[in-house]
């Protein structure tokens, strides 16, 4: 696969991409008693190899495409789906996500799924926005 390697990357572009390589990593360890970790773990794993790529220099254009391509369409899911993001915000009046850590209750799972899948989306778009910014110069 190609990859652009760029000759220098600001300190704050290094410390955003470790820090979600860090929390990344964090989140896939914590799906061990999720109902889905072989989804989940993969998902948050791939996020961390791209962030981990960027923090030394390599971006991957395609991967950072499939990512948001595959993400987005998981988010839409997770939001239209009977008991997913609409059903929490209109028929449960967007109930707290974090009242415990294990979430009982589907639209609870569902939309922590979501936003999960929002964050993973925004930080590989904020990578991919800042080397085609670099790539342009």
């Amino acid at each position: 696969m190609k990859f652009v390697s760029l000759k220098s990357t600001p300190i704050i572009m290094k410390v955003f991409n470790l820090v979600f390589v860090f929390i990344f990593i964090v989140f896939a360890a914590l799906q061990y008693n999720d109902p889905d970790p072989y989804i989940w773990v993969p998902i948050y794993l791939y996020s961390a190899a791209l962030c981990y790529l960027a923090a030394q220099k390599k971006f991957y254009p395609k991967a950072y495409l499939v990512g948001v391509i595959v993400y987005g369409l998981y988010a839409a899911y997770l939001f239209f789906d009977k008991t997913g993001v609409i059903d929490w915000i209109t028929e449960h009046n967007h109930e707290s996500m974090v009242q415990t850590m294990k979430a009982e209750k589907p639209w609870i799972e569902e939309s922590r799924e979501f936003f999960g899948l929002v964050i993973l989306i925004v930080v590989i778009a904020i990578n991919w926005a800042y080397m085609k910014r670099l790539e342009k110069k």
